[in-house]
This record gives structure tokens, sequence and C-alpha cells, in this order.
């Protein structure tokens, strides 16, 4: 058939629906029949029913991803008892990328999945999966991989996080809940069920839409060790979702005259220079640019940018093509320093924390240190306490680092100052140039588009940002026109991205996304 299309990477037949809606909705067809049956025949099927079965096998072919994982569990089943051997560097090699392997040094690397230890006995349970990309489920952990799109498809990024039902701290048997603001009445509980599966210490949610107040749901601890419950007031590290932020703050520097995105980034730096004089300000926005991310992101203090960067920052990866780059960020915060002649923090204060109305949002020098009356911080901010899981299931609390890069994860915010930022931000700018950070610059390996300073999840009409670090995660979803925003944060390294998806549900924000569909 002439025009005929393979299926999407991300074959579901939840895709192929919303796509038919899209398209109805958009009056390409009179009814949803109509579309449905245009979409078969465009991927060659006679009719809706044969497109679905043809889904359903695609479905149930394992991808490469899922070949890798099980890969890991078979090779390490044995790990740590006599007779068993680990696999040289020549053998890792052949399963995952020098890139990864490059952060992730092979004995480090081998210790991190010996840790696993009897979960890798249990057969992998996957939940989601495209051919390059997985998400699966082993006792107690959570999963994901992604690999590369040509042979020999070896992985790229592996990530494991711990679920809440191993976890067996007894000072979390009973987290106090507190909210602000008309909550939606199925959040509370939807909350608590959170923070048990994921085994969080705390857990901030929050929510809007349009011309309707914020509300926050807390659940959960500040500090364990200082028996302190959470408030909606406690600040938490935004980790990477402050690129949207500095994105914001270089878009309206544009709005206003003061730099065009095609414009070469190297004509507006002075104090350090991109290894490469072609990288401009658009591809640094939508980590295009191949900037080369140093070994370590996360310090006590925050350093001067040079003794991480180097007056010349490299660029060894691959310009054009998507490669998530803090510190192309980071070269963004010096940007905004040097346009507008004032420190990044204080540059960005100015242009989008102070008009949106987030009074909590900070750009801390280190983790925010704690007084002893009430753990409230010297400068009048609460801070929460970062944790990880001991090897006895218990919560233990982390030193506190922080970003090396204030513009590529340094804020510090509430969830509901979050929300302020995900509703407000296009008011800063003039619709073309809002319109214009949404529209799909590149796209990631998962088939994720890539926008300036978001991701968007077309098939799903969402917008968002995600992060994580050591004692941290953060997320912020945005339904595509601006009608709702949610956010959530924890004080320990997960994955929110389910959560805040089934609260931007309850906001009558569109479908529910699946455990495994994500943004980055």
């Amino acid at each position: 058939m002439s025009g005929e299309r393979a299926l999407p990477e991300q074959a579901s037949l939840r895709y192929l629906k919303l796509e038919a809606k899209r398209r109805r909705a958009a009056g390409e067809f009179p009814t949803l029949h109509d579309a449905q049956y245009a979409i078969a025949r465009e991927h060659g099927q006679p009719s809706w029913a044969a497109l679905r079965g043809a889904v359903g096998a695609a479905e149930r072919r394992e991808g490469h991803a899922v070949a890798q994982l099980r890969w890991i569990a078979k090779r390490f089943v044995g790990a740590g008892e006599p007779g068993w051997c680990e696999p040289g560097e020549e053998e890792l090699r052949e399963h995952f990328t020098a890139d990864f392997l490059a952060r992730n040094p092979p004995e480090r690397l081998i210790a991190r999945i010996t840790e696993l230890g009897p979960a890798l006995r249990a057969d992998l349970l996957v939940t989601s999966q495209t051919p390059f990309s997985a998400q699966g489920r082993l006792p107690g952990h959570l999963v994901t991989a992604m690999t590369e799109s040509r042979p020999p498809y070896r992985l790229y990024a592996v990530q494991e996080r711990r679920l809440g039902e191993r976890i067996s701290d007894p000072r979390t048997a009973r987290p106090p809940v507190a909210t602000a603001g008309q909550v939606p009445g199925q959040v509370t509980a939807l909350a608590a069920r959170a923070v048990a599966r994921f085994g969080l210490v705390g857990l901030a949610l929050a929510g809007a839409e349009t011309a309707r107040p914020t509300w926050t749901a807390v659940t959960g601890w500040a500090s364990l060790d200082h028996a302190e419950p959470l408030r909606a007031d406690h600040v938490f590290p935004a980790c990477q979702v402050t690129m949207a932020v500095t994105a914001a703050a270089v878009l309206c520097l544009a709005a206003a005259g003061r730099l065009r995105l095609d414009d070469r980034a190297n004509a507006h730096l002075t104090a350090i220079r991109l290894a490469d004089d072609a990288v401009t300000v658009r591809e640094l926005l939508a980590h295009t640019a191949g900037v080369t991310d140093p070994a370590v992101l996360v310090a006590p203090s925050v350093p001067a940018l040079e003794t991480v960067t180097g007056r010349v920052v490299a660029c060894d990866g691959k310009r054009g093509a998507f490669g998530y780059s803090h510190a192309g960020y980071a070269v963004l915060g010096q940007v905004i320093a040097e346009r507008t002649g004032l420190a990044y923090e204080d540059a960005v204060a100015r242009l989008v924390l102070g008009p949106l109305g987030m009074r909590q949002s900070r750009f801390p020098a280190g983790w925010p240190a704690r007084a002893l009356a009430e753990g409230q911080a010297a400068d009048g901010h609460r801070a929460v306490t970062g944790y990880a899981v001991a090897p006895d299931d218990t919560f233990t609390p982390l030193a506190g680092e922080v970003s090396v890069f204030p513009a590529a994860g340094g804020l510090w915010t509430t969830a509901a100052d979050l929300v302020r930022f995900g509703l407000g931000w296009p008011s800063l700018l003039p619709r073309p140039l809002a319109a214009e950070a949404l529209r799909p610059h590149a796209s990631q390996r998962n088939g994720v588009a890539v926008g300036l300073g978001w991701a968007v999840n077309e098939p799903l009409s969402l917008a968002g940002s995600i992060g994580d670090a050591p004692g941290a995660a953060a997320s912020l979803l945005v339904i595509a026109d601006g009608r709702h925003a949610c956010a959530a944060l924890a004080n320990r390294q997960s994955y929110l991205e389910p959560i805040n998806g089934a609260v931007l549900h309850l906001l009558g924000g569109g479908e529910l996304p699946g455990e495994g569909e994500r943004l980055h």
C-alpha cells in the first residue's frame, strides 16, 4: 500500500487509540470509527481489529532492553557465591556502552548489581517495553533500561530504585498527613499508598488548574531523626526540574531582545567558552549541543563553575543528536549571568521566581543547615533531610550534597511553588515563544520529544520535567494546553512519575499514564 507506515516504536494500542481520537478531534474524520480504519490502513492492516492483533503480537515480542535485563539477572544470579567469576571489562563492553561504563566504572557497577542479591533469583516481571526500552520489577526493586537503537543494542542507561515492600523502618509506620487548600478527595489516600509502595520518607503533592487556587497535600516526615512531620512549606531539591526554570529565564531574555535562540552561545560568553564554537543557544536548550558532563555532578557545596568545567567546556558528544547534558545547562546559566550582569541565582529570581510568586524557591550554596528550633533553617526556610535505604532495610540520612551546577539542578522549592511555575511560565513570554518551547526539537531514544527545557509526550498531550539525586526526587507535569499542572517532591531518590501522573488524572487532566509511560 502506498504511504504505508511501520508501527511506532512505542507500539501500544493506547497510543493508536489516542492518535485516532486526536485526528477525529482535529476534524480529519467525521467519526472515531473512520479515524481508526484510516490508521489501520496506513499501517498496512485491513481493519482496526487486524491492527489490534498486529500490535498485540509486537507487544508480545521481547525487545532488546528486556533481553539485556535478562542477561544481567542470569549473569549475576550467583554473584558473591563460591565459584562465581565476575565479568571482565571486555564482557561488560559487549552489554554496556562505553559512555555508560565511563559513568559507572566496572568495579562499582559489579558491586551495585551484586547488592541486588536474592532479587535476581526471581523472575523479572516486565511492566512495559518498547524495542529499545523496558521497565520491570524484581522483588523490592523497580528497574528501567534503555539500549542503543542499532546492533549490538548495548545498554546506555540502567536505573534501579528500591520499592517500599521490603523497607521495614518502624519510624514510618504511621506517617503524618497535612494539607493546604482544597485538596481533591482521593489525593490523600493516593499519597498514603504511594509512600508505602515506593518506600518514601516524605512526599509532597500539589496541583492547580487555571483560575483555581493551588492545593498541597504532604505525607510523611521531613526528618525522621528529629521526628519532624513534613509540612506544606518544607523545601526540597527540585533536581533537574531546575532546567525548565533556566530555560524560561533564557526565553525571557530572548523575548526582551537580549539574545536570539539561534545565536552562537560563545557570542554571549567570556568567563568560559564552549569547545565547539558553532553550538547555539537553542541547541543547549534542547540537549543537542553535544556538551560533555563531568564524572561527578554533586558536591557538599556549589563550586566555582570553571573549577568543574575548565575555561573551555568539552563538547565530545554528537552535535544535533539528543544527549542529556547538565553541563549544557550550566553554560546557559553563565549566558544568563553575562547577559544580565547578575549572578545566575539573582537573575532567575528577577526574571522568573519573583514574577510568578515563587516566594519559597531559592538556590542555596549547600544543603540547607538545620537549626535546633523545629528544624528551621537560619534563612527562615524549612528544609527536608535526604534519605537512602540502608542494608538492613531502614532509612539512613545522607550527608547532603547539592548539584555542582545551580542552573541544571540547584533549585530548592515547595510543591506549590513548582505548580505555580508549571502553570505560569507561559505568561512571561509572547505566545509564539512559549509555543516554541513545547515544539519538538529532538527525540530521545525512547521516542519522547524534547522541547526547550521540557520533555513533551505528544500522545498523552503532556509536557513536564523529572529529576532525581541522592536523597531527592522531583516531578512536574503540565497538560499541554496549560489547564492543569501537578508536582511531586520526595526526600529519597525514587521514581515519582507514576504518582504524579495519577494525581494529574484525578484533576481531570487526561488519560492516566501507565507505569512505564514516562517523559524521559
